[in-house]
């Protein structure tokens, strides 16, 4: 294999007829996946999508996104998954920014999308999953296409995907990521976990996101089945993983978060989960603890971003368990904490530093923006993170936060995923995110914003003098806002930087 777009066509040779894919309304074979990833790729072609322009691919999870995902890159198309909760101009910057050719969306969202292509002159086309929309070709259509597949060989070291970040500080970036690197990190997340032609993967994870890229490919290399989730539903999750015999469930933490607070959990069956993976995350051990208590299952933490085009660090499925550690590099990449005031030396061995990245799952850098480029690889090919984090002997690495949610009060440097981690291990709280409320004397000051646990209750005096003997005074949130959700990712991430938006009266 040579990039992710060879994935299908040799695991049809190998497992051909075995369930790969089971969505909510259809159930496809890897043979029934591979044959429809080649119609897309003739009908591609046939539109005159040409190798090396960007495919965009805008929808929920789906049968017909991953059959679209796989036919762009069997047409020599660059793949660029896109989250479907982006704005309208959003979603345009995106498309205008790759470059795209053409567009894969849903039915409800075609039509604005079909607008889009009068402003962005590259953009001549547009599928319709679901029902037909005018000015959309109906994805059914496109299947039809009589013409051969390309026949299409990848080069491992050009581009593959173009993955945007957030963009949390002006536009968003688009990573561009190899078919090596995108190909390797499904093969070593598999190797790592222990995947297998006997798994059932569950997952609410959304395909466009890294994270969810890698549990779905890496899963079908191995031979398992996926069982995709349009969405996540706690109450869905806990029975899809009893009827399917569920052999791996894959989230986020506030994901686990709502499990263990769902009243289905009591009587969910989890017997025939063997592990679970969390990530996106900083996740609190007590957390960890309930869940593998009540699924009798290891929760295997991972760490990863969008520029190394999936997991960076995870642990191996036999190794001693470390929890709280995001785990030991993947085979063949190289990860070190640098000093967060010059980045060419180490910084001591559980002392905070920023963690940094190298090697084959690198990105190729970000499209059309070399400076940022420049600002984010070292000369020699170090990635910055962007994360705080600590690394003991044994090369096992703790994240503390994401440098660029660290708050600032009276001078001291707090991290709120810290202060996450001791609030959410009381048993009143079923959800808690931690930010920064200004302040004139402080400068900011750490707010905890709290779901509570069904039928409890609790006060703010009370949750905050819960942490006083567990984090420093200066550590300790001084106000705690209780609020019936939390603003999160599509991914399930919680939004900090929203939270202030959202709550302030």
């Amino acid at each position: 294999m040579r990039g992710p777009g060879d994935i299908l066509r040799v695991a049809a040779t190998r497992f051909g007829d075995k369930s790969a894919l089971v969505t909510a309304t259809r159930t496809l074979t890897f043979s029934e996946l591979d044959e429809l990833s080649q119609r897309f790729a003739a009908g591609l072609a046939g539109r005159g999508v040409r190798p090396g322009q960007p495919v965009s691919l805008y929808a929920q999870n789906r049968w017909e996104w991953i059959v679209a995902y796989h036919g762009a890159l069997r047409a020599g198309a660059v793949v660029n998954p896109v989250n479907v909760m982006l704005t309208a101009e959003e979603l345009a910057f995106v498309l205008q920014d790759c470059g795209a050719a053409a567009v894969c969306t849903s039915a409800e969202q075609a039509g604005r999308v079909v607008e889009l292509t009068r402003h962005l002159p590259a953009l001549h086309t547009v599928v319709s999953f679901g029902g037909p929309v005018e000015g959309a070709l109906a994805f059914d259509e496109l299947l039809a296409s009589t013409g051969p597949a390309p026949e299409i060989t990848p080069v491992p070291e050009e581009p593959c995907t173009i993955g945007y970040t957030s963009g949390t500080t002006g536009h968003p970036k688009g990573a561009v990521q190899s078919h090596r690197a995108v190909l390797l990190n499904c093969a070593l997340t598999a190797t790592m976990h222990g995947r297998t032609e006997h798994d059932i993967v569950v997952t609410a994870l959304p395909a466009p996101h890294v994270y969810g890229n890698v549990a779905i490919n890496g899963t079908f290399l191995a031979g398992g089945t996926v069982v995709l989730m349009e969405r996540f539903a706690p109450a869905d999750a806990l029975r899809l993983i009893g009827e399917h015999g569920a052999t791996l469930f894959e989230g986020v933490p506030a994901m686990y978060s709502m499990l263990l607070a769902a009243p289905e959990l009591d009587t969910a069956d989890l017997c025939s989960l063997t592990r679970c993976t969390v990530g996106g995350q900083t996740i609190p051990t007590s957390t960890i603890e309930r869940w593998q208590e009540r699924s009798g299952a290891p929760l295997i933490e991972l760490w990863g971003m969008t520029e190394i085009s999936g997991l960076g660090t995870t642990h191996a499925l036999h190794a001693p368990p470390l929890p709280g550690s995001i785990g030991v590099s993947l085979p063949g990449v190289e990860i070190r904490i640098a000093d967060l005031d010059d980045v060419r030396r180490d910084a001591p061995h559980g002392e905070p530093g920023e963690l940094m990245v190298r090697g084959p799952i690198v990105m190729l850098g970000y499209h059309n923006n070399p400076e940022a480029t420049a600002r984010t690889i070292e000369p020699d090919g170090w990635l910055h993170t962007g994360d705080i984090a600590t690394m003991d002997e044994t090369g096992h690495v703790f994240v503390v936060d994401r440098r660029k949610d660290m708050i600032i009060t009276g001078g001291y440097n707090v991290y709120p995923a810290e202060i996450e981690r001791v609030v959410a291990a009381h048993p009143a709280v079923a959800l808690v995110a931690v930010g920064p409320v200004p302040d004139d004397v402080k400068g900011e000051l750490a707010c905890a914003y709290v779901v509570l646990a069904q039928g409890a209750s609790v006060t703010e005096e009370e949750l905050i003098a819960y942490t006083a003997p567990r984090l420093a005074a200066y550590k300790r949130p001084r106000l705690v806002r209780f609020v019936d959700a939390l603003p999160t990712t599509s991914t399930g991430k919680l939004m900090r930087r929203e939270l202030i938006k959202q709550f302030t009266p």
